[in-house]
């Protein structure tokens, strides 16, 4: 069984809670900015001190309320500066938060309060209040919902204004490290979401080693980030919290589609995305060039970029010629991608999906270093992370201090450490049968390196059985062929069937101007696109760079591009973006069964 395990760098303290972070912010710099929030074309900085003071002014208003400590608090809100507000003032209050993903239907609101025992609610805009009010009447423990559409928060520090600060300084001093902090409940890809137990310490400990290991990413004069996506997810969510303890400027940007503008103005530093936004940049930037007759010089500078980043990680020496070819596309094609983000990111640290080295070395030669992470809800997100003093592009990273990381003789990857949770919130039978001693079983494969930096291979859950016995990884093919502009998702099928195959959906967002580069109606709806013969052709040669990844066995012999797309409003994605596989399998049954209605003997046949 190989392990790695790194030390704790930061000594343990088992009665510091979330709280001291900001009390210990404050005293040590009251003045620095920790927050900018939107204020015309431009930002307001708001300082630390100012932030302490309106988290206590709300906490105050929760307990005016009858908010007692212990309290489970659910929260539906989008990414915010009054996320984070609201977050620690519940901390403040002593009271337990419940975060609900801004995109969860009726039904998963209703079980998330209900599973936790919630007894407040508090919704940001109207069609978060509409969406609990359709399921108010299974809700009886609720006994306030406060809605910030309607100035609620303004109304609870109002009534909070003769709660003394001795009681909020009592009330934050209730809990230690063992004690829990929030509530999180699983994104449900598999199942009915599990309420993950996080403790104080899962989040002191953790940020307090994770600001030492990363501290040229966050601990640098002037660091600033932009927050975009949600944080009601773990990763965010520690992000966030590590910022106010790091000391970083934090803005937010919760619509996707303005988040161009806002990098321009904000110019932050580094960058916390998922996989799926890399691609974005990266193919948008593409078809833009394309759409500029400029694609074969876009697609020369990206070549130039990868080979030259994987010479600089080989140590290798850099040609004359591709110095001279790397300077010139710096002039006309990374400057440009660099300036786009707000040309100042210098790091951007990315999880929740395998990256994959294209995008990683294609975005180091842009002077952006993606320091690729791995973790889970029940880790409080990282688990291990590339460093800015050793990255290896492809893996993400070596454990955090303070963690642990194994891998069982079937390559299942185990963490033990500070950041591990306590349990499954009333599921004792969850919690015994996901650990193995102290050890969490992430129920994820992968590979450790000499310098114990890890791979991830796939899902233990997901691995796929031909008919021949061959095993084959989902990720290995799916990533590559998600990796096209026009593929919007993947999933490999063919266990305990003859061969590897697929079914595939279209990119609405980036099919219009691919459509339009290459000679095709712009408005061609998706049920048309997925018969269509260059859009079959342009997914067959996705299809073939995946499948030069995998051995024959391994290959996928057919697909299916489907005529609609899989969403999370579908109930086909997680909010993370994550695929649902098996509820995919389930309503796709029909369509999975055609790929082997005729069999192939042929690699590469795609399916008319």
């Amino acid at each position: 069984m190989v392990q790695f395990e790194v030390p704790a760098i930061v000594p343990a303290d088992p009665q510091a809670n979330v709280t001291d972070l900001l009390v210990e912010r404050v005293k040590a710099t009251p003045q620095l900015a920790l927050f900018a929030v939107p204020d015309g074309d431009g930002w307001r900085d708001i300082t630390a001190a100012e932030f302490h003071r309106q988290v206590i002014a709300l906490a105050k208003g929760l307990v005016a309320a009858g908010i007692e400590p212990g309290d489970k608090v659910g929260f539906i809100a989008r990414t915010t500066y009054d996320w984070t507000l609201v977050d620690f003032a519940i901390f403040f209050a002593g009271a337990v938060m419940v975060p609900i993903y801004e995109t969860s239907s009726p039904a998963q609101i209703a079980w998330n309060i209900t599973d936790s025992g919630a007894i407040a609610v508090i919704s940001e805009l109207p069609d978060h209040s509409a969406r609990l009010d359709e399921v108010r009447s299974e809700l009886p423990l609720i006994r306030s919902v406060w809605d910030m559409h309607r100035g609620d928060l303004d109304k609870l520090v109002a009534q909070g204004k003769d709660v003394s600060d001795e009681e909020i300084e009592r009330r934050r001093n209730l809990a230690n490290g063992a004690d829990i902090a929030t509530l999180i409940y699983t994104s449900g890809s598999t199942g009915r979401p599990k309420g993950c137990v996080l403790t104080h310490s899962n989040f002191v400990e953790l940020i307090r080693n994770s600001s030492k290991a990363l501290r040229e990413v966050v601990e640098t004069p002037g660091a600033s980030t932009l927050l975009f996506i949600t944080t009601a997810h773990i990763f965010a969510r520690f992000i966030s919290i590590l910022d106010i303890h790091a000391g970083v400027k934090t803005g937010h940007q919760p619509d996707t589609k303005q988040l161009l503008p806002a990098l321009g103005s904000f110019k932050p530093t580094f960058l916390l995305a998922v996989p799926r936004v890399f691609e974005k940049v990266y193919n948008s930037a593409e078809q833009k060039a394309e759409a500029g007759g400029k694609g074969k010089i876009f697609r020369a500078a990206a070549h130039t970029a990868i080979e030259h980043s994987k010479l600089l990680q080989d140590g290798g020496k850099i040609p004359f010629g591709m110095k001279i070819k790397f300077a010139l596309f710096d002039r006309l094609v990374y400057s440009k991608l660099r300036t786009a983000m707000g040309g100042n990111v210098v790091y951007a640290v990315s999880g929740s999906a395998p990256l994959g080295p294209r995008l990683g070395h294609f975005f180091h030669s842009l002077g952006v270093t993606i320091l690729e992470g791995y973790g889970l809800t029940e880790t409080t997100a990282p688990a291990t992370v590339n460093l800015a003093t050793k990255s290896k592009i492809g893996t993400v990273g070596p454990a955090l201090p303070g963690v642990g990381i194994r891998l069982a003789d079937d390559g299942e990857i185990q963490v033990r450490g500070v950041n591990v949770f306590k349990e499954y919130w009333r599921n004792p039978e969850a919690t015994a049968a996901t650990f193995d001693g102290d050890w969490f079983k992430t129920g994820d494969i992968g590979t450790f390196d000499s310098e114990g930096f890890l791979t991830i291979t796939g899902r233990k859950k997901e691995i796929l059985v031909t008919a021949g016995g061959k095993n084959v990884a989902p990720a290995t093919l799916e990533d590559p062929i998600r990796a096209n502009p026009i593929v919007g998702q993947v999933v490999v099928v063919g266990d305990q069937r003859p061969f590897i195959g697929a079914l595939i959906t279209l990119d609405s967002e980036m099919l219009p101007t691919w459509l339009a580069n290459n000679g095709l109606s712009a408005d061609m709806s998706l049920a048309d696109a997925a018969k269509n013969p260059a859009v079959h052709a342009e997914v067959q040669r996705a299809v073939d760079i995946a499948n030069k990844h995998v051995s024959r066995a391994e290959s996928i012999r057919k697909f299916t591009i489907l005529p609609i797309e899989w969403t999370e409003a579908s109930g086909h994605l997680t909010p993370k973006m994550s695929i649902k596989r098996n509820v995919i399998m389930d309503d796709f049954s029909d369509e999975v069964t055609a790929i082997y209605e005729v069999p192939v003997s042929t690699t590469n046949v795609s399916l008319k």
